[in-house]
């Protein structure tokens, strides 16, 4: 499947730029390639950047979800651009992602960022059954964004990820999700779980683990399967900050991304 993309570069033709390899960010559950833009747009300015919307997310197309399809979305839609490797960039789902983008295909990845998750199960605080719940609820004729905000409530109580939900539906008249709500609903075991990776498949490149000070995604208990996974990786946090790293210390991230890539 190939996926929608933000695709970003310096604004005048570069040819150091052109002999950098790409940066591609990779979002987590219910968000979506803009969410990067912060970033994207700052390292745009030196090199190319490729922002891609997951399966199932933005405006790319639906269907059936696992991180080893995930990951070959991401791969096919590479191919499709010529993009032979990147540093690839990944929250929570799009971690998960990404570290699988980067086992099944090493070649095809220069470096490997993975913000607030770890290889293993977990990675979705809100349980298994949002999805769902949120797929059942029943859309009004017309919706404004403050009705939507109110609609919301009644499944999640976080201001924040009530307005991160509120970017996939479409308001006004004849409201709907615009995201593959159902085929999330379906997925959700294994988009909370991780699959069983056979012994000697590994990432041998440079990988950097972005954790949040107050986030419990990442455990001592999960550095063994990181060590097995990616041999070469580093653990750094950033404080003050929980599971949205990125967006709760825009400028930690940004220094702690910048500094990972021109390492």
């Amino acid at each position: 499947m190939l996926l929608n993309v933000i695709d970003r570069g310096p604004d005048a033709p570069d040819t150091d730029a052109s002999s950098l390899p790409p940066v591609v960010f990779l979002h987590g559950l219910f968000g979506r390639a803009r969410n990067f833009g912060f970033f994207q747009r700052r390292l745009a300015q030196s090199r190319r950047t490729l922002a891609m919307d997951l399966r199932n997310h933005g405006d790319s197309p639906h269907g059936p979800m696992s991180y080893p399809i995930m990951a070959e979305d991401v791969f096919e839609t590479l191919t499709h651009l010529n993009v032979e490797n990147a540093i690839v960039v990944g929250h929570s789902m799009g971690g998960k992602t990404a570290m699988m983008l980067a086992l099944h295909h090493p070649d095809r990845v220069a470096k490997l960022l993975v913000a607030d998750i770890a290889p293993g199960e977990g990675g979705f605080s809100q349980g298994h059954d949002l999805a769902a719940r949120l797929a059942a609820l029943p859309f009004p004729d017309h919706l404004t964004r403050a009705s939507a905000d109110a609609l919301l409530a009644e499944v999640i109580s976080e201001p924040e990820v009530r307005n991160l939900m509120m970017q996939n539906i479409e308001l006004g008249d004849h409201p709907h999700w615009t995201i593959g709500i159902h085929e999330i609903a379906a997925a959700m075991p294994d988009i909370v779980g991780w699959p069983s990776i056979p012994t000697g498949m590994t990432y041998d490149g440079p990988t950097l683990f972005v954790a949040g000070e107050r986030s419990h995604y990442i455990q001592p208990e999960n550095y063994p399967e990181m060590k097995r996974l990616f041999p070469h990786y580093r653990l750094t946090t950033i404080k003050n900050a929980g599971h949205w790293v990125h967006a709760e210390q825009p400028a930690q991230f940004q220094a702690v991304l910048s500094g990972f890539i021109e390492s």
